[in-house]
């Protein structure tokens, strides 16, 4: 963690991360059960959110769990009966990536984003055997496919693709994720 991630985290908590890293530790929390330490942390110590993500992270490394990279937290997302939704997920992220060297896709348990300044665009697998794309804008596009997201990964928007959808018809979609990327730089 960087001296400034730091410095912020002991001007918003208190503390840095390694005393709270050892905080955990001494608390008797299982600092492999992310969710748990989380939630110690709110409800015992008033932690903000995002302060508690970053020393849950930290706690589960120091006891030796390794964060999964963005192809394996995909390769468990689409996994079993999610996986012929597979070749469309890469299709939606290779128009994203395509959009500036800026475009990273990351790793999530239950979605891929991909960044740039902001999350743009998020992928999982959606209801009753569907793709998910969910896109974040500042202005929203006149498309009558968008509808407005419903506490997804910071979209503001999504569309749903039918999982027998050909990869190859989904250009429609690349304008879309233009105007979302432009809008997250």
């Amino acid at each position: 963690m960087t001296q400034a991630m730091q410095a912020s985290m002991r001007e918003r908590t208190g503390r840095d991360v390694d005393q709270w890293v050892r905080l955990v530790t001494d608390g008797g929390v299982d600092p492999l059960d992310q969710l748990a330490v989380r939630n110690w942390l709110r409800d015992v110590h008033g932690v903000p959110q995002n302060s508690q993500w970053a020393i849950a992270f930290a706690a589960a490394e120091a006891a030796g769990w390794v964060r999964p990279s963005a192809g394996e937290y995909s390769d468990t997302l689409f996994s079993g009966a999610k996986a012929a939704l597979r070749p469309l997920r890469d299709a939606v992220l290779a128009m994203a990536t395509a959009m500036g060297s800026d475009a990273e896709p990351q790793g999530r348990g239950t979605y891929t984003p991909v960044v740039r300044k902001r999350q743009f665009l998020a992928v999982a697998p959606g209801p009753r055997g569907t793709l998910r794309v969910g896109l974040r804008y500042r202005q929203a596009p006149a498309d009558d496919r968008l509808t407005a997201a419903k506490g997804f990964a910071q979209a503001t928007h999504w569309v749903h693709l039918e999982a027998g959808t050909d990869p190859g018809e989904i250009g429609w979609l690349e304008p879309l994720i233009a105007q979302a990327y432009e809008q997250n730089g």
